[in-house]
Formats: C-alpha cells, structure tokens, sequence
C-alpha cells in the first residue's frame, strides 16, 4: 500500500492502485477520508470522468448544484468539467476511481 497524501482539493487518500504500483494507463483507484465536519475544496477536473463510492460515515455531495445526502453504499458519478464538493457529517470513508488516473495538476478550482 502507498503512503496517504492530501490533493489538491483537500481529501486524504491512499492510492490502491495507479501507474505508480500497478500496469494502470487509464484509471486510478483510491480510498479517500474525510473528518467529520469537513469537506473537499468547490471543483472541478477538465479531463477526469471520477466514481465515488461511499464505505463508511455519511454527508453531502454537491455536483453541478444538485446537493444530496450519501452514506455507505452510495455510488456517484461526476463528469469531466462538473463542479463538485463532498461533506462529511461524520467521517466519510470513500472510493474515488478516476479515468484518466488522478493529477493534481487536473484539479481547478473558481
């Protein structure tokens, strides 16, 4: 397993699995956490299609202005280019699968 690290938007994530530990090219998969009472930076990715799917703990995800509650075993799909924003009402345990893989330098914000 690789080392935890913060993105750009604010999430802690481990990645599972990406060109740095795996033959990946064209997806990512990680395991992101986030404290309750806290949330993701507002944004969004130009090139990145992601899946997040909740595990554990509940809140709020905004996508494009459309907020809905989440909890584990909910699934959501933001498009490329959709604004987007999670909140943890108490701590969120979450896949994030994103294709093309994760950068940093994919994230932008308003």
């Amino acid at each position: 397993m690789q080392k935890a690290f913060t993105t750009k938007d604010g999430s802690t994530i481990v990645s599972l699995l990406d060109s740095a530990n795996a033959p990946v090219k064209n997806q990512s998969l990680a395991e992101a956490r986030l404290p309750a009472g806290c949330s993701t930076q507002r944004h969004y990715h130009k090139e990145s299609e992601e899946f997040y799917y909740v595990l554990h703990g509940s809140g709020r995800m905004e996508i494009d202005g459309e907020v809905e509650s989440v909890g584990p075993g909910d699934a959501m799909l933001i498009p490329a280019g959709a604004w987007h924003e999670i909140r943890a009402e108490e701590e969120l345990v979450f896949l994030c699968c994103c294709a093309p893989p994760y950068r940093h330098e994919d994230t932008f914000f308003a």
